[in-house]
C-alpha cells in the first residue's frame, strides 16, 4: 500500500478502494446508511435511506452522523494513499440527501500519522464490555479534544458529578424507548436473527447480561452471547460530542469527528463505547443540553476505557458487500 504506482492508479480506482474502506465505519444499529457513487473524477457520498430508521431516528441525527464517520473515513484512506482531497459537503439543496463530494486535488508525501490511522480503522471496534481498572489520562482526553476541534466540533469530558446525571438521562432514555413498539421492533430488526445478512448487530456483539455498570446500556430487547464478566467500569471517562448547531450540517460534521476521535482514541489503546440512546429521545436530548449548561447541542456520548486484554472480541461486526454500499461508474 501507498506505493509510487499505487499513487498514479487512474482516480476511480482511489475512489473506490476509499468508498470500500469507508464501509468500517461505525453507524447506528450497524446499518450501514450510505451509498458511494465512484465516477472517475470525484466520490460522491448520499445517504441511502433504505436502511434509515425512521421511528428511532426521525430526523436522520444519527443517520447523518453515521455517514459522517463513514465520510472521514473515505478521507483518511485517500490521505493515505498519498493524495490531497478537496471535499465539500451538502453540494446540492435540492438533494438533500448528497452529503459529499470528494476530489483528489494532488499528491502528498504519505505520513507516519496517516498510516496509524489507517491502521487504527482496521482495527476500531465497538466495546460494550466493562473496562478495567486503568484510568483514561487527562493528556490522553485533551489530545481526542484537540482532535475534534479540527471539525469545528467540542468535546466536554463529565465531571463526577455530570456522570451521575448521564446515568439519569440514559436510563430515562431506555425506559422512553422500551414504551415505544415501534423503537422495539426497529432494534429487533437489526439485532434480531432476521437482520439483513452483512448488518446489523449479531448476538456475539451484544452483552449475554445487563453489565452492572454506573451508566446504563442500550437495552437490545434480547440477551446475546458476548460475555461482560464482573467488572463496573469504575475508571472510565465519559465525554460528549457536541457544537452550536443542531441540523444536518452540524451532524455530518459531528460524523466525521466521531470517527477522528475514534480512530486516535484506538491508536492509544482506548475502547469506544458510543451512547447515542440520549440523542434519539427528545426528552434525554433536551437533559444533555442542560448538562451542557445550554452551552451547545449534543451531538453523542461516548465512554472511553481500557478494555481487558486478556478477552478480546470476537472480530468485527458484518459488513455489506461492496456493491450494496457503491455504485461504480464506467469511466
Amino acid at each position: 500500500m501507498n506505493t509510487a504506482a499505487e499513487q498514479h492508479r487512474p482516480p476511480a480506482a482511489a475512489y473506490a478502494q476509499a468508498a470500500e474502506t469507508a464501509g468500517r465505519a461505525p453507524s447506528i444499529h450497524n446499518t450501514q446508511p450510505w451509498h458511494w457513487q465512484v465516477h472517475p473524477d470525484r466520490l460522491d457520498l448520499f445517504a441511502d435511506t433504505s436502511r434509515a430508521l425512521p421511528g428511532t431516528d426521525p430526523d436522520e441525527r444519527m443517520m447523518l452522523v453515521s455517514c459522517g464517520a463513514a465520510l472521514h473515513h473515505a478521507q483518511v484512506a485517500l490521505v493515505a494513499q498519498g493524495h490531497t482531497v478537496e471535499t465539500r459537503t451538502l453540494p446540492d439543496p435540492a438533494q438533500p440527501h448528497h452529503l459529499a463530494t470528494l476530489v483528489i486535488s494532488g499528491d502528498a508525501p504519505v505520513t507516519a500519522e496517516a498510516v496509524r490511522l489507517v491502521q487504527a480503522l482496521q482495527l476500531r471496534h465497538t466495546d460494550r464490555r466493562p473496562t478495567v481498572d486503568t484510568p483514561v489520562s487527562p493528556e490522553q482526553v485533551d489530545e481526542l479534544r484537540r482532535i475534534a476541534g479540527e471539525y469545528g466540533v467540542h468535546l466536554h469530558r463529565f465531571t463526577p458529578e455530570q456522570v451521575s446525571e448521564l446515568a439519569v438521562a440514559v436510563s430515562r432514555a431506555e425506559d422512553a424507548a422500551a414504551g415505544e413498539p415501534v423503537l422495539r421492533a426497529e432494534t429487533a430488526a437489526w439485532t434480531g436473527p432476521g437482520r439483513p445478512a452483512g448488518a446489523g448487530v449479531p448476538p456475539e456483539f451484544i452483552p449475554d447480561k445487563r453489565p452492572e455498570t454506573d451508566v446504563g446500556e442500550r437495552d437490545f430487547t434480547a440477551r446475546g452471547a458476548l460475555p461482560v464478566g464482573g467488572g463496573h467500569d469504575k475508571s472510565s471517562t465519559y465525554v460528549v460530542l457536541f457544537g452550536g448547531e443542531d441540523d444536518r450540517d452540524a451532524w455530518l460534521r459531528a460524523g466525521q469527528a466521531l470517527s477522528a476521535v475514534w480512530l486516535h482514541a484506538t491508536g492509544q489503546g482506548l475502547a469506544v463505547l458510543p451512547y447515542s440512546q440520549v440523542i434519539e429521545i427528545d426528552g434525554s436530548r433536551a437533559m444533555m443540553r442542560r448538562i451542557l449548561s445550554n452551552l451547545g447541542y449534543a451531538y453523542i456520548v461516548l465512554r472511553l476505557g481500557v478494555a481487558d486484554p486478556d478477552h478480546p472480541l470476537p472480530g468485527h461486526t458484518p459488513r455489506l458487500p461492496f456493491d450494496t454500499t457503491a455504485t461504480v461508474d464506467p469511466e
